[in-house]
């Protein structure tokens, strides 16, 4: 599985930003995707997630109600719609993809064993 991340860009504080996540060499809907990011100096954290069969989904709480995960089986894309962003969500993000049914360690980043380049989200005050 291949992912490749896209859409990332400086913007003001309250703007929006959608990124994509392509994967190739298997079909999107075969996985648990997630989106996690790391800021300088910080440890890589988990942002959101959608899972595989019944595409239920989680996010951090420091997202919760800004951010939104979605897939689009036809496309073989993964998305994460972000809006009302903060100078503190500025980081690397990266997507990720989990061949497990099992969502109990869904935050974890052990728990993904594909993972994209990431794309910068630079959010300015």
């Amino acid at each position: 599985v291949q992912l490749q991340a896209s859409g990332g860009g400086l913007v003001q504080a309250g703007g929006s930003l959608k990124l994509s996540c392509a994967v190739s060499g298997r079909t999107v809907s075969g996985y648990a995707m997630a989106w996690f990011r790391q800021a300088p100096a910080e440890e890589r954290e988990f942002v959101a997630t959608i899972r595989r069969r019944t595409d239920t989904t989680y996010y951090a709480d420091s997202v919760k109600g800004r951010f939104t995960i979605s897939r689009d089986n036809a496309k073989n894309t993964v998305y994460l719609r972000m809006n009302s962003l903060k100078p503190e969500d500025t980081a690397i993000y990266y997507c990720a993809a989990s061949p497990s049914y099992y969502n109990g360690n869904y935050y974890s980043r052990n728990d993904y064993a594909y993972w994209g380049q990431g794309t910068l989200v630079t959010v300015s005050s």
